[in-house]
């Protein structure tokens, strides 16, 4: 069977429409800090929050997990199962309130709580260091893309 012409020229019509506003090739989120882009993994449910990034070996330099929370709470943090250090940022709306930075794997089965003295809706962590290498502080806005 023939596919008439008109119906191939509005098939590739209607293609090229979705790849134009992003149903094809949506952007993931992003995370920028004083300049710096972090494409990101989410944790969202409680299953994703409990493993973060302990399923993966390593991350890239520009990518972290934002942990997106129902409200702001003093919310608490450890490594189990971690491969890697990591620098933990809590934010509160828009604005960094607490960074650990260089937080280390769990070594002996050890598992220090990271906690934050102020009350945060998320959390972004990144590879260790990367907090002091991009200047990131208490009061450092942030904007987040979904």
């Amino acid at each position: 069977m023939k596919v008439p012409l008109f119906v191939l020229g509005l098939l590739i019509v209607i293609i090229l429409i979705f790849i134009s506003i992003g149903y094809l090739n949506p952007q993931p989120p992003t995370a920028e800090i004083n300049g710096h882009v972090f494409s990101l993994f989410l944790a969202q449910t409680s299953q994703e929050q409990e493993i973060g990034l302990a399923k993966f070996n390593k991350i890239d330099k520009n990518q972290g997990m934002l942990f997106i929370f129902q409200k702001a709470d003093y919310y608490r943090f450890w490594m189990k199962n971690m491969r890697f250090p990591i620098d933990i940022i809590f934010i509160n709306k828009d604005k960094v309130v607490d960074i650990f930075p260089k937080v280390p794997v769990s070594k002996n089965g050890i598992l220090p709580i990271y906690t934050t003295s102020a009350r945060a809706d998320k959390v972004l962590e990144i590879n260790s260091g990367l907090s002091d290498e991009y200047k990131i502080k208490k009061g450092s806005e942030i904007k987040i893309s979904l």
